[in-house]
């Protein structure tokens, strides 16, 4: 069984068509619809929606198809004397977990520092007119419509 068909499997235990789904879970339409048609497989950015929306999937059941689709009640349940739990890198952050916002740092604007202005070199560009002697005429040719011509030389 593919991970498509496991998602399909928590669409029909949630009763909701594709549509819904991909709305419920924050992605585009068109992003489920490659997945259930196996055009594409599912990012792991649209897994863990997947989880975070229907959190009582189990992750590795939903992933890799290992263990059931429902995490059971001892799995769910950290009791304070389990010593060995280690967080996972989803789990919330729990440096800010303070329900209260973050006041926004504010940020100074920093000058641009001052261009030193060094003078740019100056180019010269010279421009020769070289003259050249002036033309001649050499040759005057005049066509006519029965194909003939006649040629005009200027005298020496």
């Amino acid at each position: 069984m593919e991970i498509k068909d496991r998602i399909r499997m928590i669409m029909e235990r949630e009763k909701v068509s594709p549509r819904v789904f991909a709305e419920t879970i924050g992605v585009q339409q068109s992003t489920l619809s490659h997945i259930l048609n196996d055009r594409n497989k599912p990012s792991l950015e649209v897994v863990m929606k997947v989880h975070q929306k229907y959190d009582y999937v189990n992750l590795e059941w939903l992933l890799y198809g290992k263990g059931e689709m429902v995490v059971s009640e001892e799995e769910t349940s950290f009791s304070s004397s389990n010593s060995d739990y280690l967080p996972s890198l989803f789990d919330e952050n729990l440096i800010n977990s303070s329900k209260e916002p973050a006041i926004p740092e504010n940020r100074k604007e920093m000058p641009l520092r001052n261009a030193e202005n060094t003078p740019k070199e100056i180019v010269k560009q010279e421009i020769r007119y070289i003259e050249k002697p002036a033309r001649k005429i050499t040759e005057i040719r005049i066509f006519f419509d029965d194909n003939t011509y006649e040629t005009f030389r200027p005298e020496k």
